[in-house]
């Protein structure tokens, strides 16, 4: 079992900078690939920025490239989503999830409870 804590979500004016973070715990936390994934209202949830076990592989959606960066940091269980030059688009409830297989979103199987971004325009 893997327990995910998200925090540092809040409102942000167009063209800011928010950062991220995912607790986690149980035994095997560390081995997990962890996910950003984001929900906006009325749309269904979307894939944003995934990283590997081990910190060395990265993925991000169209979308948030080359804005967002997630970065994780395995002696303190946390994974972090960088997320910079924001646009009201990016308003959602952000999800951090852990999954065993980095480019397969719906292998995602540990969710946290969210944090809500919202970008004023």
């Amino acid at each position: 079992q893997v327990q995910l804590v998200e925090s540092g979500g809040g409102l942000v004016q167009a063209g800011g900078s928010l950062r991220l973070s995912c607790a986690a715990s149980g035994r095997t936390s560390s081995s997990y690939n962890i996910g950003w994934f984001r929900q906006a209202p009325g749309k269904e949830r979307e894939f944003a920025a995934a990283i590997s076990w081990n910190g060395e592989q990265t993925y991000y959606a169209d979308s948030v490239k080359g804005r967002f960066t997630i970065s994780r940091d395995n002696a303190k269980q946390t994974v972090y989503l960088q997320m910079n030059s924001l646009k009201a688009e990016d308003t959602a409830v952000y999800y951090c999830a852990a999954g065993p297989v980095l480019v397969v979103p719906s292998t995602y199987e540990y969710w946290g409870q969210g944090t809500q971004v919202t970008v004023s325009s």
